[in-house]
């Protein structure tokens, strides 16, 4: 420290000294008989039109301002010399002034603090004799409060909580299991690399993922835009920015000639670019890397919710996002394909939460999420909500004429008759049994029987002599619509059928069938004339929705296949012939080693999965000899 500035230090300590002994002098010449003000209700002061409550905080201000440095000292000398026993009392009056000054002062500070929280209407009244408007709100807040409790909430409604698959991991494996497993996920992933700079960025939380710390930052191409507000819905739209249009025209081109390599470069410089990241998504799969695949999903759902407007509110089911805007098709893609990776990772809660927003996104349901909610609704036991969602949920035709639903809602009341028979509860009466909606699914959908067998599959004798009766002979109902329904619930809900509680329902039922149609066979014709109305359309209204889309088996292409997944015939017929051409008189002999210096990590890796490429031997040769093998298997299938 300079000896000018600690000559300014000790002038001020000086000075400031002398003003407070002066101070304490000008209080010593007051009279000690004289009390300390009286301190006013505040809660007076607020409902007094002839007091002015703004000169009283000027006074109060004036005053705290021309004792704050006496209030400083003495508050630090009182404390130190505070004494336990009620009694005695203070020997020093500066001490007995600085508590009279301390009392004032909170006196005052609690005045303020009821002023500010009656200008923000938070219903604080302490007097008993005048109601004032605080009570009349909190009259009507009660009001709404029952009105809530009367109406309870919708079955569209989302639980946010549900939507996270670690959530649900943790409650199915422990969070000691999940926290293992990410510990050694990450430290097998995140290696550092020697003279690399480290650089970190803030993430944004979002609901529907989770995402990583060394995802790229959000770069806002896109955003979300509001149309307009209709019957009680409000429909918003995805915009793309010029950035963004050039690398969808970029994407474009690559996906005319399947280069996969020119969409791994359009991701270099568009770490979230929708369609890219999507088709990664499905290369990864048919290479059976379900892990990366599923990353490129949730990097997806993360751009898109990093863009949602304000007003966006989809977990309420008051929004809309109509499929037929192009801009808006990737987040229906991406839903769909995040919801089937989580089925298959046993995260039935969560992939029916997606599926119901899915769901109540566009009124239209073009990804059929409809033929599944019941699904992961029965796999997650949430059996209740299922039967309330049937009778709640608008369509043109009844939800239990589909053959999803009208198996399923027996299947729901199988299991909830079962917990009323185990907590001894009263049974509802008004509801019908599961035996009752058992016949009622098979007499309406008898073709569903036969696919089953064959399907989960049931080898029983007893199955064999059901299925030689002549109404469960068929397995098709010559309804395009219906058939093509019927077989997407086969495909994906062949496996309930496999628990022998619900086969012997099954089987029983199927024979209460077979003697109800032996004494009155005009009720097979009943069911025919139910089925061709509720399907009466002679094209297949439901094309659009694939029946392996809904499977639970992965597809998986071949290596010498996945050439033309990435190029068309004629690049992969040059290419063979370069390599020939390279090498005319070793033909197995693996391509090159490309050079992997100063290019973009993202596209080394994605380049890296191309069955063909070649880095080296890395100093180890495995990489080579792996290189080799799938080299040379493709070029002697191609010789062949």
């Amino acid at each position: 420290m300079s000896s000018r500035l600690f000559k300014k230090v000790v002038k001020e300590q000086e000075q400031q000294q002398l003003e407070e002994e002066e101070q304490l002098k000008d209080d010593e010449s007051e009279s000690p008989d004289s009390a300390p003000r009286s301190s006013i209700n505040p809660f007076d002061l607020l409902h007094d039109g002839d007091d002015d409550p703004d000169q009283e905080t000027e006074v109060a201000d004036e005053a705290s301002s021309r004792d704050g440095d006496k209030k400083e000292l003495s508050a630090q000398q009182s404390t130190r010399d505070v004494v336990p026993t009620s009694n005695q009392k203070s020997k020093k009056k500066k001490k007995k002034k600085s508590k009279e000054g301390s009392t004032s002062n909170t006196d005052k500070a609690e005045w303020q603090l009821d002023e500010d929280l009656d200008s923000l209407s938070l219903g604080i009244d302490s007097s008993t004799n005048q109601p004032g408007p605080s009570k009349a709100k909190l009259e009507n807040a009660k009001v709404r409060s029952n009105v809530v409790k009367q109406h309870p909430p919708s079955v569209y409604q989302i639980d946010p909580k549900y939507l996270n698959v670690e959530n649900e991991l943790r409650r199915i494996f422990g969070s000691k299991v999940v926290k293992s497993f990410e510990r050694n996920q990450q430290s097998g992933s995140s290696r550092p690399v020697r003279g690399a700079r480290r650089v970190t960025h803030h993430i944004r939380k979002t609901i529907l993922v989770s995402p990583s710390d060394h995802w790229p930052r959000w770069d806002a191409s896109f955003s979300m835009e509001f149309l307009e507000s209709k019957d009680g819905y409000n429909y918003f739209r995805y915009v793309h920015s010029p950035t963004y249009g050039q690398a969808q025209r970029a994407f474009e081109a690559a996906q005319a000639i399947h280069d996969l390599n020119g969409v791994a470069s359009v991701l270099m410089y568009h770490p979230y670019h929708l369609d890219s990241l999507i088709t990664m998504s499905d290369y990864f799969k048919f290479v059976a890397e379900h892990q990366m695949a599923a990353d490129a999903v949730a990097k997806c759902l993360y751009a898109l919710e990093c863009a949602w407007n304000p007003m966006f509110t989809p977990l309420q089911g008051n929004c809309q996002l109509k499929f037929s805007h192009e801009t808006n098709k990737p987040l229906f893609k991406a839903l769909f394909t995040h919801m089937i990776n989580m089925d298959r990772r046993g995260c039935h809660r969560s992939a029916l939460e997606v599926c119901k927003l899915l769901l109540s996104l566009d009124s239209e349901d073009p990804m059929g999420a409809l033929f599944c909610i019941d699904y992961f609704a029965v796999r997650a036991g949430e059996y209740s909500w299922l039967e309330q969602f049937s009778e709640d949920y608008k369509s043109d035709n009844s939800l239990w004429l589909f053959p999803n639903f009208s198996y399923s809602l027996s299947i729901c009341r199988f299991y909830l008759e079962r917990e009323q028979t185990s907590q001894d509860a009263h049974k509802d009466n008004t509801k019908a049994t599961s035996a009752d909606l058992m016949k009622q699914a098979l007499m309406l959908h008898p073709s569903v029987l036969k696919k089953l067998v064959a399907k989960v599959p049931l080898k029983d004798q007893a199955w064999t002599k059901i299925l030689a009766h002549s109404y469960f002979h068929s397995d098709e109902t010559k309804i395009p619509s219906l058939d093509h329904l019927i077989n997407i619930y086969v495909e994906r809900s062949y496996i309930i059928w496999r628990l022998p509680d619900l086969q012997k329902l099954l089987r029983d039922t199927a024979k209460l069938v077979i003697e109800t149609l032996e004494h009155n066979r005009s009720e097979a014709k009943d069911w025919a004339c139910v089925r061709e109305e509720a399907f009466s359309s002679e094209k297949n209204e439901y094309a659009h929705l694939l029946v392996q889309d809904f499977s639970d088996a992965v597809s998986s292409l071949p290596p010498d296949n996945l050439q033309n997944f990435v190029v068309d015939a004629r690049m992969g017929e040059a290419m063979h012939n370069a390599i020939h051409a390279g090498n005319p008189h070793d033909v197995g002999q693996a391509p090159p080693p490309r050079d992997v210096a100063n290019r973009n990590p993202l596209a080394v890796l994605f380049e890296s999965m191309l069955p063909w490429v070649n880095y080296g031997d890395g100093g180890d040769g495995i990489a080579a000899d792996e290189d080799y093998q799938i080299n040379g298997h493709f070029q002697e299938n191609q010789e062949d």
